[in-house]
């Protein structure tokens, strides 16, 4: 478990960022495993024929699959809330050499592979390379959905600062994700694959680091390091969506699923047999019609183990106008 003690200043200077290099280390997984990270299915079959020829060695290197321990320099936490790419690659290039071999050492403690041995052997080459495979890498498949990641992550942002102004600091933590838990001035994650690590935060607070290609939370603990909590928002389900048609006006007033359900119901239906026609997932057709049963666009009714759905009056008026 990972224990993160706050004092009275800690709360208060708790504070929030987006991080266009923990994005990229996100990114890398992805594209390498895809089966892995359904969510992103999409991006990555849009993403992976845009890598094709690209050296992406020494980048895959600094992001392994399979240990214990991750590098940090190559994604510090961010020192400001919305930094900018080249100002970020700056500080990967000017990482302390010492920080460079230690960390990559700790990451690969029964010997470093062929790719990453020029990291401890000549740290000042090998960051001038990881530096240019990782503004490759941006501008090939980071860069064109910028746009898209940084809204889904403002608005997560914006969420919780309203958050935090109406019900006080603490419940900027409230659902980061079902393994962090808060008692007794303390953050608690738990259990996680990073060792277990007891810090007092002594008046830094703690960065909180929304980010789409996350899984679980990734919990920042090391020196030199600000302490800092990495975590997947709600919402990446639908991140990928294709753009609705513009001249779809109920997709736009509602959102394109919830228009595909609410359409799908000219036959009443259950939550499973919607999921399996639209080829959606079942929990995430769940969450849609609950929000159209709530605006009145949908009823349900039991029948025996299923609850079946169906369009309303409403419901179907709406419809019937959006064509």
């Amino acid at each position: 478990m990972i224990t993160y003690r706050f004092g009275q200043d800690d709360v208060l200077r708790t504070r929030f960022a987006i991080a266009p290099l923990i994005e990229i280390v996100g990114a890398t997984y992805v594209v390498r495993r895809p089966d892995l990270f359904p969510l992103h299915r999409r991006w990555a079959a849009w993403a992976r024929p845009r890598l094709d020829g690209l050296d992406l060695s020494l980048l895959y290197a600094v992001c392994p699959f399979g240990v214990t321990y991750w590098p940090t320099f190559n994604a510090p936490p961010p020192r400001n809330p919305h930094p900018g790419i080249d100002e970020e690659l700056h500080r990967v290039a000017v990482t302390p050499h010492h920080d460079v071999v230690r960390e990559i050492s700790l990451c690969y403690p029964a010997g470093l592979p062929a790719e990453a041995r020029v990291l401890a052997d000549d740290p000042a080459s090998a960051l001038r390379a990881l530096v240019h495979q990782m503004r490759a890498f941006w501008d090939a498949v980071m860069d064109p959905q910028w746009s898209r990641i940084t809204a889904l992550l403002e608005a997560e942002i914006a969420l919780r600062a309203r958050r935090l102004v109406a019900n006080g600091s603490v419940s900027a933590f409230d659902g980061l994700d079902p393994t962090v838990s808060w008692q007794r001035h303390e953050l608690r994650v738990h259990p996680t694959a990073k060792a277990a690590a007891d810090v007092d935060l002594a008046g830094r607070g703690l960065l909180l680091v929304p980010s789409v290609f996350a899984w679980d939370v990734w919990p920042r603990t090391d020196p030199p390091w600000d302490p800092a909590l990495t975590y997947q928002p709600p919402g990446i389900g639908d991140l990928w969506s294709p753009d609705p048609d513009p001249r779809d006006d109920l997709a736009a007033l509602i959102g394109q699923r919830r228009a595909r359900i609410l359409r799908q119901l000219d036959r009443p239906a259950a939550t499973l047999t919607l999921a399996t026609d639209l080829q959606l997932s079942p929990g995430g057709v769940s969450d849609h019609l609950k929000v159209l049963h709530r605006a009145g666009l949908v009823t349900r009714r039991r029948d025996g183990r299923h609850v079946v759905y169906s369009r309303t009056v409403a419901g179907d008026t709406l419809c019937a106008s959006a064509r």
